[in-house]
């Protein structure tokens, strides 16, 4: 699994705390960006923001990822609870400081304009005075188009600067509502009903398949065999219906368990064995 980037150095003490446990249950659960967006509705691009400390994750975010990984969500929540109040602080006053920047920089373009002019205008006055009317004349377009130019400068510069705030605007708007609309279908969920039908095994999931399933599958025939290896006495995480690290973990230590072929694959005898 690659390493996580190191966190923002301006990101407060509460936030930095909350990203670092969302991060260690992340690791510990040995899932991949895409299957984290599967399991809690979130996208894969959201819990890289989430995870990278780019944006304060939502409460639903924070409960699915301690729900799917075992994890008691209440220490989480409370960290982020504070995390809330510091992350609107240090927004406010990340925008202060490019407000005042624009600001500096418009006066710095505006003083540089007006210098051009005292030094346009300087030689115009001269020129009044001058014997040659026709030098004078000459030099009329050289000193307007210089002022066309500095004032034309100026307004592309503040153009510049308006679009970025409006951008730096509108981002969290699309950071808070992508996830509300993905959170909208969550994933189904299992319920294991295990009875022992005509001397086999079954959770009452998959009507009694017995399909080939590995890592990466989901639905009702990982959810059965989940269920069967909780009866087992092996641990496949979540009765979730879908195959994995956890599961696949599970899978391997029964097929240890009854000396079949270890791969991880459930197919005709790992099937056999689960249903005794």
């Amino acid at each position: 699994m690659p390493r996580s980037k190191p966190l923002p150095a301006e990101l407060e003490p509460s936030a930095r705390q909350l990203v670092t446990d969302l991060r260690r249950l992340r690791d510990h659960s040995e899932l991949t960006m895409r299957q984290l967006a599967t399991k809690t509705g979130y996208s894969a691009k959201s819990w890289e923001r989430y995870l990278g400390g780019a944006a304060l994750p939502p409460r639903e975010a924070v409960e699915a990822l301690a729900r799917i990984t075992g994890t008691d969500p209440v220490p989480l929540l409370a960290l982020r609870e504070v995390a809330v109040e510091t992350w609107g602080s240090r927004r406010a006053r990340a925008g202060e400081r490019r407000e005042q920047a624009g600001v500096e920089q418009i006066r710095v373009d505006q003083a540089g304009a007006e210098q051009a002019g005292v030094e346009q205008v300087g030689p115009t006055r001269e020129e009044r005075s001058a014997p040659e009317p026709r030098a004078a004349a000459a030099r009329y377009p050289h000193l307007a188009l210089t002022a066309g130019v500095a004032a034309l400068a100026v307004a592309l510069l503040s153009a510049l600067l308006l679009v970025l705030r409006l951008d730096d605007d509108a981002t969290p708007a699309v950071i808070t509502a992508a996830p509300r609309s993905a959170a909208t279908s969550p994933p189904p969920s299992y319920t294991c009903h295990i009875t022992r039908i005509q001397g086999r095994w079954s959770a009452g999931i998959n009507k009694g398949r017995n399909t080939e399933i590995g890592y990466g599958d989901s639905g009702a025939d990982v959810a059965e065999a989940q269920c069967l290896l909780r009866r087992a006495g092996i641990s496949p995480g979540g009765i979730d219906g879908m195959f994995g690290p956890l599961t696949l973990r599970a899978a391997k230590a029964f097929q240890q368990r009854e000396g079949l072929t270890v791969d991880g694959m459930l197919g005709p005898h790992s099937w056999k064995a689960l249903r005794g």
